[in-house]
């Protein structure tokens, strides 16, 4: 053969495939993948697929094999943001929700001015923190302030009872027994102030009386439970003032439920033979608790012919003359009932006074009736 004159280089030279003769067709016009070297003596291939700087690896173009360029994958990123909105989404919808659950309460609150609502809803006050929820002193720190003493002077003289405040302003609920005939009132917080109270309406049929104070603002209001989630052997608090003493704080359970109580209507048609006023007690002397049947029994003396009868929560928490209008409350600090009658010894049986006190035989109107009866005590109605 004839050897060519053309210097070394003038023609580009093709790769070999080990047998000498030159590659054809000619190589792409980019570069191979090329081996990477690791260390003194170690070449590694790169694997079938993996993307260089001139290869985009596997799929169409970029298998490895053909060495086409492929786009590079989608980073990450834009992933982060498509997920980031979604949460951002859910945040404003959960801010969204809080904000109109509090407006919603906020507005409940304005428009029932602390006291509407059906009777099986929970009407807000004050609440028992949740550090002190479930103890008895827990329940007696947060509503002691929202118990209040009665004392109603009538010309049968002066009785003793308590109340619950419901409204900031002073609207106070008692039992109808303890002002009737009442020719005037006064109302002492638990602070020691005094007011002056007002007869709002009555219902001498459900024992109730809602009474209201002359100038007071303020206050701190009692939560109205729902009585129809009581259940017999919940722990209760009793609330009043017995004998006079203010805020004075018993527990027990609740014995029983719907018991039908019967009680007089008025102090008129009760047992006067005492010569005292047939509320709940005459000052630190004792007295006459409200009479009341039970059972076909009369306890603390005759109930007369006017009488109404109601269903009536009973517990054991001890109660004594004074503690009418006051509180059964149960261990989140909610008001399931008013006290209203409890039994006497002394009174029923003659025997000296070392004998009166509780015997763990009271009973309470339950605060649905209050709540249902609330629009009627407002209206000033009476039946």
């Amino acid at each position: 053969m004839t050897e060519s004159q053309r210097p070394s280089g003038e023609y580009p030279m093709y790769p070999s495939y080990g047998n000498g003769d030159a590659a054809y067709p000619p190589p792409p016009s980019y570069q191979p993948v090329q081996p990477v070297a690791m260390g003194p003596g170690t070449t590694v291939w790169p694997a079938p697929g993996t993307a260089d700087a001139y290869t985009g690896g596997a799929g169409h173009g970029g298998d490895g094999v053909h060495g086409l360029p492929q786009p590079a994958p989608e980073p990450s990123a834009p992933r982060r943001r498509v997920r980031r909105p979604v949460a951002l989404l859910a945040a404003v919808a959960i801010a969204a929700a809080i904000v109109g659950g509090g407006t919603a309460t906020v507005i409940g609150q304005l428009t029932d001015n602390g006291t509407g609502g059906t009777a099986g809803s929970v009407i807000p006050g004050t609440t028992v923190s949740q550090s002190s929820k479930g103890t008895v002193s827990g329940v007696a720190a947060a509503l002691s302030p929202t118990i209040v003493e009665i004392g109603a002077t009538s010309t049968a003289g002066q009785s003793t009872g308590s109340g619950v405040v419901i409204t900031s302003d002073g609207e106070i609920v008692t039992n109808n027994h303890v002002i009737a005939g009442a020719s005037s009132i006064k109302v002492t917080l638990s602070t020691g102030k005094t007011y002056t109270a007002d007869v709002v309406g009555t219902d001498p049929d459900k024992d109730l009386a809602l009474i209201k104070l002359q100038g007071a603002s303020g206050l701190k209001t009692a939560t109205l439970g729902d009585s129809s989630r009581v259940a017999v052997g919940d722990q209760v608090v009793a609330i009043g003032s017995p004998e006079g003493l203010t805020g004075t704080v018993t527990s027990g359970i609740v014995s029983a439920l719907d018991r039908d109580v019967t009680v007089a209507k008025d102090d008129a048609n009760a047992d006067s033979s005492q010569g005292q006023g047939q509320g709940q007690g005459q000052g630190q002397g004792g007295g006459q608790q409200w009479p009341f049947e039970f059972g076909g029994q009369q306890f603390n003396g005759d109930t007369g012919d006017s009488t109404t009868t109601y269903k009536a929560l009973q517990t054991d928490a001890s109660l004594n003359p004074g503690n009418s209008g006051g509180a059964l409350i149960n261990m989140d600090g909610e008001i399931i009932g008013i006290n209203s009658a409890m039994y006497s010894a002394s009174s029923s049986s003659g025997s000296n006074s070392s004998s009166a006190g509780s015997v763990g035989l009271g009973f309470a109107i339950p605060v649905n009736t209050l709540k249902a009866d609330l629009d009627t005590l407002r209206a000033g109605d009476s039946s």
